[in-house]
């Protein structure tokens, strides 16, 4: 027997997955508007991810 979602009906939504396909999205942009290949930094940027420095 095959179950099939209800049409209209309660969707489940996994935020995370959401939020990864956002930044790739972003991350697809840079680099299609970019002129060479992005740089780690401006990879980094674009993923908002902040560096933590030790010292």
């Amino acid at each position: 027997m095959r179950r099939v979602a209800p049409v209209g009906g309660t969707a489940v939504q996994d935020h995370v997955a959401l939020a990864e396909i956002e930044l790739c999205g972003e991350l697809i942009i840079a680099a299609s508007a970019a002129e060479d290949r992005l740089s780690l930094e401006s990879i980094d940027e674009v993923l908002r991810v902040a560096k933590e420095r030790q010292g």
